[in-house]
């Protein structure tokens, strides 16, 4: 399978070497030339299967023609394995015809483990057969950075630096990622927000000369092997729900895109969705602009969800592409203008998306609300960023005899404040393999918000 930029100006690659380009020359992101197809038969014939066997036949198409068939399925199911629920996705019932997908089963407690796992197992294998190393240098509002450290620390031909906001993620998220000690293990804290952050990725991509010729490689989002391993639990839960006979709703908490992104692709391969719903917080760039068809930047505010506490969602440039019919200069100019100013998508365009698409901004005082309306009705106790996804779904939902799903993102344990603020009587307790991380040592660099001072830490720091 060959993958194509979105903005029409970079060489067309196969899977392996998108794996290890992030971002593409010109600037764009990698989507395949063309999207694998599953017929109503082939995906009820995977009703019932362990979900490794789901992943492997959802995934091996974008892989086929790099990696054995066999080699693919040891590496999947080596992922999985360390996940601690037997369904890895297990459903979670909270009201009539709706659940929440546990997706913090993983030995990070959130949804980015499912990529991240198998990322890491992708580039240790196509390192060592290449005999290269290489650095990975990420930005993190708080769940990428723990899941790309567990996944990568024990890789031989990898060092990954992870840039978190200092002071802008919780007490866990920076403890997971900050007491792991591995000689291939940066964590840098920036003086700044997490679109700092992710803009010193950017710059460091688009400008590799400070490494001297050592590779960069991306694990946030925009990452294409990242969003086909999310694509999986879309169809795990439609068949668990009597799909694909039937069609199912998916709320997403999301800030980078890059997650809802999976479902529509899930769609785009014949699995049946009804409606997808973005799922936002106060910082609501994205609910603007599908319920309005306003991209206009505002200032960042620091929630009770940090994780969705984005202003510049990355991979929402990948649904654009689609909707101006893989128009790669269309898009190039699109998102030149939105760089500079407030923009719109074209009206029949905007329009094809809301036929799928809707959205919700929830703020900290309405996630509480959802927090304890929940575990006051089921005992069950969500995240904020769950919450936020589960107030979407109730205030958007089209059908109410299609069954809703929630993406449930990350363990509540992750983010007490906002438990806590809920005020339902309880609180979160770590899992056993979590038990101690309080008192685990921490290594962890804060730098300032300044570019040339990052990387010039990356580059004393790495191994040669």
């Amino acid at each position: 399978m060959k993958y194509i930029s979105t903005r029409g100006n970079a060489p067309a690659l196969e899977f392996e070497d998108v794996l290890l380009a992030g971002l593409a020359s010109d600037g764009g992101l990698y989507v395949p030339e063309t999207l694998p197809r599953f017929t109503q038969e082939q995906i009820a014939s995977w009703r019932g299967l362990p979900y490794t066997d789901l992943a492997f036949n959802v995934m091996y198409p974008f892989v086929e023609g790099a990696i054995p068939e066999d080699d693919f399925k040891t590496m999947v199911d080596e992922t999985y394995k360390v996940f601690e629920h037997p369904a890895i996705a297990p459903l979670v019932q909270i009201d009539t015809n709706e659940w929440v997908m546990e997706l913090f089963r993983g030995p990070t407690l959130a949804f980015k483990d499912f990529a991240l796992q198998l990322l890491g197992r992708l580039l240790d294998y196509v390192l060592k057969r290449r005999n290269e190393r290489v650095v990975i240098m990420g930005a993190t509002s708080g769940d990428t950075g723990s899941a790309a450290i567990e996944g990568c620390r024990h890789c031989d031909n990898v060092d990954i630096f992870i840039l978190h906001p200092f002071e802008r993620v919780s007490d866990v998220q920076r403890k997971q990622m900050t007491t792991v000690f591995a000689d291939n293990v940066f964590n840098i804290a920036v003086e700044g927000n997490f679109d700092d952050c992710q803009n010193m990725v950017k710059q460091s991509f688009a400008d590799q000369s400070f490494l001297e010729g050592t590779r960069l490689v991306a694990v946030n989002s925009i990452n294409w092997a990242r969003i086909m391993a999310q694509i999986v639990y879309y169809f795990s839960a439609s068949l668990a729900l009597g799909g694909p006979s039937r069609s199912i709703s998916f709320s997403v908490p999301t800030g980078n895109f890059g997650d809802i992104f999976a479902g529509y692709l899930a769609r785009n391969m014949g699995l049946p969705i009804n409606q997808l719903v973005v799922a936002t917080n106060r910082n609501d760039i994205l609910h603007r602009c599908i319920s309005k068809n306003r991209y206009e930047l505002e200032p960042l505010h620091k929630t009770l969800s940090p994780s969705m506490d984005i202003m510049v969602s990355s991979n929402f440039e990948r649904l654009l592409f689609d909707l101006y019919g893989r128009d790669g200069k269309a898009i190039s100019e699109l998102m030149e203008k939105w760089k500079a100013e407030s923009g719109s998508i074209e009206d029949s365009r905007w329009k094809t998306a809301r036929d799928l698409f809707d959205s919700w901004a929830s703020d900290d005082e309405q996630t509480c609300a959802t927090i304890k309306d929940v575990y006051e009705t089921t005992e069950y106790l969500l995240d904020p960023h769950t919450a936020i996804g589960v107030d979407a779904a109730r205030n958007t939902r089209r059908d109410p005899s299609i069954p809703m799903v929630t993406l449930g993102t990350a363990h509540p344990v992750k983010f007490p404040e906002a438990v806590e603020r809920a005020d339902v009587g309880v609180s979160p307790a770590l899992p056993h393999h979590m038990a101690d991380l309080f008192d685990r040592d921490e290594r962890y660099e804060v730098l300032a918000n300044d570019l040339e001072t990052v990387q010039a830490h990356v580059a004393a720091h790495r191994r040669k």
